[in-house]
């Protein structure tokens, strides 16, 4: 009876180990995830060099038309406003450091957690602001497009 027993159990691990292989589809999703990571941080990046050189076709690009943008001030805007504000001079971005950025993929959905400090001059006053911020890019065909922004100041 124990003889049955240990065979038994050998059985059974033996069909566990058989199960343990992960599928090529699953490897190529996790591929692909790491290279949407890239994409959305590559994007990230080249928004905020965007906003900084004033390069409004960028902008239109990586912004999302139903853009919902909030800044740290409580202000919002929308794509439309928002691109208005640059393109008229209202809001001149010198810099943005980034200091630190996380990215979770759900689908083709991503949101990036991170931290900056950002100077500009918006409405003729210098702004020199630490920020935390959550960004929101959905990816539209085949690109990935920046659909909310929220951020809030952080104290020293």
């Amino acid at each position: 009876m124990k003889f049955l027993l240990t065979f038994g159990l050998f059985l059974s691990l033996q069909f566990v180990r058989a199960q343990a292989p992960v599928s090529p589809s699953a490897s190529a999703s996790v591929a692909a995830t790491s290279a949407d990571e890239k994409a959305v941080i590559e994007t990230e990046k080249k928004r905020f060099l965007a906003q900084i050189n004033a390069d409004l076709p960028v902008l239109d690009q990586v912004l999302a038309n139903d853009l919902i943008y909030a800044h740290s001030n409580g202000n919002t805007d929308t794509k439309q406003s928002y691109v208005q504000s640059i393109r008229d001079g209202k809001t001149k971005y010198t810099s943005i450091d980034i200091e630190e950025q996380k990215v979770r993929l759900y689908g083709t959905t991503a949101t990036v957690n991170g931290m900056c400090l950002l100077k500009a001059i918006s409405n003729g006053e210098p702004l020199n602001n630490h920020l935390r911020y959550l960004s929101v890019y959905v990816k539209n065909a085949g690109q990935w497009q920046m659909v909310a922004w929220q951020s809030l100041k952080l104290t020293k």
